[in-house]
């Protein structure tokens, strides 16, 4: 149960995150809407966050945490220190010169990752002028990662799943005070992004001096550990990060449709809350519990706790799947449609969430079973897969952008968010067959007696908020008129249904959860 416990601690604090950005994209969107500054404010916040997704979720829970675990383990805290600091001594030197070097250069980089933005010059400065000032952000979340990831290896996971909570609680209090005017308000919600970078940094760095663990600078040396570490690093990264890499290669192709970006960033808040929540915190957690039974020699034990996470993350994941499909319009109309985002642009948004939606399974699969090669050292095979991923989202989703845009100009990035969706589904099969084949996975009865129930539970839940959703205006006016309320009460109503259903048919045992819930 350590398994379910970790990850609901960090599920629990990423919960909090996620809701209070919600509650930033909701300010966000009644400030911004649909228009350019939330365009160029999705592009500038996107380009150094692509990186945070790299290091928080990628390099860092592929290569660092089981190098840095097998060196405390097999050569003492001493040693494993000076490991940390060389690592951090040299990630501060290279992340600085790559980010004073995107500054120089962002005029031509903007070119590449926001092609259409050339045909409106104001737009087009805006947008560079946003990266420059967020740029920061890319060398201070890095390091926050690189401390949280060390605090994971100790199995403390509190602080680094709650960093992220003070972006929003900043981005929230500027965009609670900050004026009417959208270029103002850009602006300043841009300067807020570095402004939590440093908050972020020196809580992990707190932390980890309040952990008995000394970070102190260093000349840069690369050390046989840190070449093994950029080694596996690397194409860890990338396998780590897919899923944000296709968001931004489906961002660029974006920007040849008013208002895309801005759409498809709204529909992909709403799919990340529960991959967030789930598949994040999973992966997170699982990482230094497989290495640490793969060093033992307990392949069963490792093998296990995989299916058990596998189980758990399907239990949460399944219902949040039902509920972006069969009620879009709810949700998106309930915490986004105010101020200047407008109900075109609530119907153009719930379009890319149920695409999105179809994917969500494949990406918290993907993090379930990533950490099955990492804990093995093994970054290159999920990298290869993520390529393959990558070239199909290209592909399919250039194409099908460019098909829907003949029959519907403003709909062509539904297609976008379904390559994605696709793309995904692509690498989780991959993943699963090759770890499968090196003995790494195989699905136990535990996991095939509850999978139908968890299935069928789901179906019928959707089932009854497919109901809710075509009675929207309904219950709109049971909510007291309230879209926002609306949403929350259906919402309730689908998870209790679901709760009840996969009880009866045995998805999950009472047992279960009150061991759950009594250890959480």
């Amino acid at each position: 149960m350590k398994l379910l416990r970790s990850t609901f601690v960090i599920g629990g604090f990423t919960a909090i995150s996620r809701v209070l950005g919600f509650i930033r994209e909701m300010l966000l969107a009644a400030a911004l809407g649909a228009g350019p500054v939330a365009e160029a404010f999705v592009v500038a916040f996107r380009f150094p966050n692509l990186f945070r997704r790299f290091f928080a979720e990628g390099a860092f829970n592929s290569a660092y945490v089981p190098l840095y675990s097998r060196t405390l383990e097999g050569d003492g805290e001493a040693e494993a220190r000076t490991f940390a600091r060389d690592t951090l001594s040299v990630m501060i030197v290279v992340l600085a010169a790559l980010t004073v070097l995107a500054q120089i250069f962002m005029p031509w980089i903007m070119r590449v990752i926001a092609p259409g933005f050339l045909d409106d010059p104001g737009l087009f400065g805006v947008a560079v002028l946003f990266t420059q000032i967020t740029m920061p952000y890319l060398l201070l979340v890095s390091l926050t990662a690189m401390m949280g990831g060390t605090l994971n290896a100790h199995d403390r996971f509190a602080l680094s799943a709650a960093a992220p909570i003070a972006l929003n609680v900043i981005m929230v209090a500027v965009l609670l005070l900050a004026p009417d005017d959208p270029q103002t308000t850009g602006l300043w919600i841009t300067i807020a992004v570095p402004v939590s970078g440093v908050v972020q940094a020196a809580m992990l760095y707190w932390g980890c001096r309040r952990s008995g663990i000394g970070l102190a600078l260093r000349v840069p040396r690369l050390t046989p550990k840190v070449k093994r570490l950029i080694w596996l690093g690397v194409p860890g990264a990338i396998a780590g990060g897919v899923t944000q890499i296709n968001i931004v290669i489906s961002q660029l192709i974006a920007t040849l449709q008013d208002g895309a970006v801005a759409l498809l960033y709204f529909a992909d808040r709403l799919y990340q809350l529960p991959l967030g929540v789930i598949g994040i915190a999973m992966g997170v957690a699982l990482l230094p519990m497989l290495s640490k039974r793969l060093r033992a020699g307990d392949d069963a034990g490792a093998k296990d706790t995989l299916n058990r996470a596998l189980e758990i993350s399907m239990a949460l994941t399944l219902p949040a799947t039902a509920a972006l499909i069969a009620m879009p319009g709810l949700l998106v109309e309930g915490l986004f449609q105010r101020g200047a985002f407008t109900a075109e642009n609530a119907v153009a948004t719930k379009l890319a969430v149920q695409a999105f939606a179809v994917g969500l399974p494949a990406f918290v699969l993907i993090k379930v079973f990533s950490p099955g090669f990492f804990a093995r050292e093994d970054t290159a095979t999920p990298m290869k897969f993520a390529a393959v991923s990558m070239v199909l989202n290209v592909v399919i989703g250039a194409a099908a952008f460019f098909w829907i845009r003949e029959f519907a100009p403003d709909r062509g990035h539904v297609g976008l968010a379904g390559a994605t969706a696709l793309a995904g589904w692509v690498n989780a099969a991959l993943l699963a067959v090759f770890l499968a084949r090196r003995g790494g996975f195989s699905p136990d009865k535990r996991f095939f007696s509850a999978l139908p129930g968890l299935v069928n539970a789901a179906l019928v839940a959707g089932g009854v908020m497919a109901g809710l959703e075509f009675a929207r205006p309904l219950i709109v006016e049971m909510a007291l008129g309230s879209r926002l309320l609306a949403a929350i009460l259906a919402s309730a109503a689908g998870g209790i249904i679901y709760l009840v259903f996969a009880l009866a048919l045995r998805g999950l045992r009472v047992s279960e959860l009150r061991n759950a819930f009594r250890r959480g």
